[in-house]
């Protein structure tokens, strides 16, 4: 049987896969099983960081799988504290809980809210306001979390403690938290599966406010904008703010599962031994290779991003069949004239690959793509996305 047909007959039927086996690939290059070759403006959804095989990171991982892969976090492994050591050293914060993923990330930052409201406030403090259109897992709590009726349907009930604000609406957000026991709020700088949509300076600083005046955690999810993605470090950078805690994955391991949720001092003790945990949570494989990816993410590479960033929206901005481009970095979404998903077939047909994200195309490539790559990538999504091209 062909990869195509044991996948089909044996993997659980959950993804509308696209029609290409991936064999293997080379920064932003990637070869089908007809070993044709495709530019990757995907990254494994913002997780390649630096494409295929990048030789950096390939070696930083197997000098750990030589030494030893797993020993469970009833021991001390030096890749885990190193880590925990770099991110509270490059963002300021001061602890680090690592998991195996953004929902992981994402439940260890729920619970660590509930504990502080709880603790702080009293036994009904437990709501959690998030943003309509916002995407945080999909497990049921962070299911709950996200602001997507689609989301929620085959699932309910839905855990209870959380409410919705509108995106950008100061004035919805402030009633919200004085109407209602909040212990946090909770939110995506970009709204990536929402449509690729960056919440407003005004918004943000709104947010900050109320969560000092109240009393809140201010909890930043940047598990697909994190990790250099929007040419800073950190989301939070560009906004002047700074999160008590901030949750990421995808990009920081570069192709292994890793999760990691980071406290600032307001929230640095809420966990107590015992509270919460994790099997494969700081694996050394996957911590080295995140070691190597934020060792990489340096002032000159963030520049580059915002170069790149620029590159292609002033391509794209004003070209046929592109209404609009929006995003920050290198997370894109380009609102088109055709249907999302007509323009990522044309373009794949191509031999480039694109993602969706609601009504958008979505552009999230390896942060190091070249620019030859780029330009050639850029110019078949004008093609394709020109009103003669489709039918």
């Amino acid at each position: 049987m062909t990869t195509k047909e044991l996948d089909k007959k044996y993997v659980a039927n959950t993804y509308n896969r696209f029609p290409v086996e991936i064999t293997s690939g080379k920064g932003a290059r990637l070869f089908d099983e007809n070993g044709k070759e495709y530019i990757d403006m995907g990254a494994g959804i913002a997780v390649n960081t630096f494409g295929m095989a990048d030789e950096g990171w390939v070696a930083a991982v197997t000098a750990q799988l030589g030494k030893f892969q797993h020993t469970s976090n009833l021991y001390y492994t030096e890749p885990c504290a190193r880590l925990a050591e770099m991110l509270c050293t490059r963002t300021g914060m001061k602890k680090v809980f690592f998991g195996n993923s953004g929902a992981e990330a994402n439940e260890c930052a729920i619970k660590a809210a509930r504990e502080y409201g709880i603790t702080k406030k009293g036994e009904e403090y437990y709501n959690i306001i998030t943003l309509k259109n916002s995407f945080h897992g999909r497990t049921l709590a962070t299911l709950a979390a996200t602001g997507q009726d689609v989301f929620h349907e085959h699932f309910t009930p839905m855990p209870e403690g959380f409410l919705y604000a509108a995106a950008n609406d100061c004035e919805g957000l402030e009633k919200l938290v004085a109407e209602n026991k909040v212990c946090a709020i909770m939110f995506e700088l970009v709204q990536g599966e929402g449509g690729v949509n960056a919440l407003s300076a005004e918004f943000v600083a709104k947010i900050a406010e109320l969560c000092e005046k109240y009393d809140l955690l201010m909890i930043d999810d940047e598990v697909q904008c994190g990790n250099g993605r929007t040419g800073a470090l950190y989301a939070y950078m560009h906004f002047g703010i700074t999160p008590d805690i901030v949750t990421t994955a995808k990009g920081l391991g570069a192709g292994l599962p890793i999760g990691a949720t980071m406290f600032g001092e307001k929230a640095a003790d809420i966990y107590k031994p015992g509270l919460h945990g994790s099997t494969f949570g700081g694996n050394p494989v996957c911590a080295a290779g995140a070691c190597h990816v934020l060792s990489r993410l340096t002032d000159e590479l963030m520049a580059d991003v915002t170069a790149k960033a620029e590159y292609i929206k002033n391509a794209l901005c004003g070209a046929e069949g592109i209404k609009s481009v929006s995003g920050m970095g290198l997370m894109m979404g380009i609102e088109t004239e055709k249907k999302a998903a007509d323009v990522v077939a044309a373009a794949m047909e191509k031999g480039v690959l694109l993602l969706t994200a609601k009504t958008k195309v979505r552009l999230l490539p390896p942060l190091n793509i070249s620019y030859e790559e780029l330009e050639k990538a850029v110019n078949i999504i004008k093609e394709v996305c020109k009103n003669e091209t489709l039918a």
